[in-house]
């Protein structure tokens, strides 16, 4: 009946789902775009979706996504196939046998089947030493996969750094982005920007060994990396306020929750109930800004003997080259010190603008003078220890002495 107000009949889901006998059924009321409710009932037999069946159809092999990942199939037994690089970055949750590593291997092969080691390098953190044992020293990989939280930190604040360099590169072509930049005709010593993608398996292990450090450079990765071609899929289990922070959040429109423990963790990752009522072992809900409502994807199972064969075939092609981290952060050290010269130009031209304002910014400087943000903070440093500008007091912007 028309009156009967929705509410009401969300109120009923306990009663409907005795009455079917179901494990537990989902209510989307309405249906986004329709004037009717829609009811999801588990199946009492469960089913898997083998990974191979996926990645073996036309929808993936002739999928117009950039960086496809494979999800699993939706109840109506669609494939589920989504684009990181239109997301651009990806957040996912879920307690311990809920699916969530499973799923995180199907995406990175996905990948890894997608794409060469000349066209995409992976960055793995993987504080629980395990999940990603299996791609250790794959030619896809810039650094041996970072199973210590101290190192993680380092290693973050290197592809912060890549992508402010990727930047004046693209300035420097004239261009506003990685696709646009691929396109052109280059010289041949143009420098190579292969796609990057940072996969962190435990969020929370970060959070608690470097807390804000941590925080501060996803978020800058996650509000400026996309046109530079750099991409995170960030999991955690816990997925509570203090791991998933507001400032992790909001740069993380594109949601994946497995069974969580309460409506609470279900609230902070995806902003809405539901999540606790999954039936685990890979059932998920999928959000995006771009979808009109959460999907929920039974997601796909990949064997361990199907990551084998992948990873021996890309090793049989090619030997992995590592990166030396400590060598690049040395680098951009020692190109960084050039500011403490006190005969700097740059330093005194930044220093007469300063004494023209009130408050200044990292962020300030940085639009202002076209320079990077470790360039940026290591001037801030400078100028505090000379007095110039006052210690921070917990905002972004720093007053300027008088």
């Amino acid at each position: 009946e028309s009156h009967i107000k929705l509410s009401k009949i969300v109120a009923l889901e306990d009663d409907l789902a005795m009455a079917l006998q179901a494990v537990s059924i989902r209510i989307i009321a309405p249906i986004p775009g329709t004037p009717v409710v829609g009811f999801e009932v588990a199946n009492k037999a469960r089913h898997a979706v083998p990974f191979v069946d996926i990645l073996q159809s036309k929808d993936f092999t002739n999928a117009k996504a950039k960086l496809p990942l494979i999800l699993g199939k939706d109840p109506l037994g669609n494939h589920v196939i989504v684009d990181l690089a239109s997301m651009p970055h990806m957040l996912i949750a879920g307690s311990t046998g809920s699916g969530k590593s499973v799923a995180l291997n199907a995406m990175l092969v996905s990948l890894l089947c997608k794409y060469s080691p000349d066209d995409l390098k992976l960055i793995i953190i993987d504080p629980k030493r395990l999940e990603f044992a299996a791609y250790h020293d794959i030619a896809h990989l810039l650094f041996p996969v970072v199973t210590d939280p101290r190192r993680a930190l380092p290693v973050l604040k290197w592809v912060v750094s890549t992508m402010e360099e990727r930047y004046e590169t693209m300035a420097m072509f004239g261009v506003r982005n990685i696709g646009d930049y691929h396109a052109l005709s280059k010289p041949v010593d143009a420098p190579v920007m292969p796609l990057i993608v940072v996969i962190i398996d435990e969020l929370a292990d970060l959070m608690m060994t470097t807390g804000k450090d941590v925080e501060d450079v996803i978020a800058r990765i996650a509000q400026m990396a996309r046109a530079a071609g750099i991409h995170m899929i960030v999991a955690t289990q816990r997925p509570s306020v203090d791991v998933i922070t507001g400032l992790i959040k909001v740069n993380f429109t594109a949601r994946v929750s497995f069974k969580v423990t309460s409506k609470i963790d279900s609230r902070t990752i995806l902003d809405e109930a539901g999540a606790e009522k999954l039936l685990g072992r890979g059932d998920m809900l999928f959000m995006h800004s771009s979808d009109p409502y959460i999907r929920r994807v039974h997601g796909a199972y990949i064997t361990d003997e199907e990551i084998e064969f992948v990873v021996q075939e890309i090793k049989k092609q090619r030997v992995v080259q590592y990166l030396d981290i400590q060598e690049l952060l040395q680098h951009d050290q020692q190109k960084d010190d050039i500011l403490f010269d006190g005969d700097d130009g740059l330093y005194q031209d930044i220093l007469s603008f300063v004494q023209g304002c009130d408050e200044i910014s990292i962020s300030l400087l940085q639009r202002h003078f076209r320079i990077g943000y470790n360039r940026s903070a290591r001037i801030m440093t400078k100028l505090e220890s000379d007095g110039i500008i006052l210690p921070s007091d917990g905002g972004k912007m720093r007053r300027v002495v008088k």
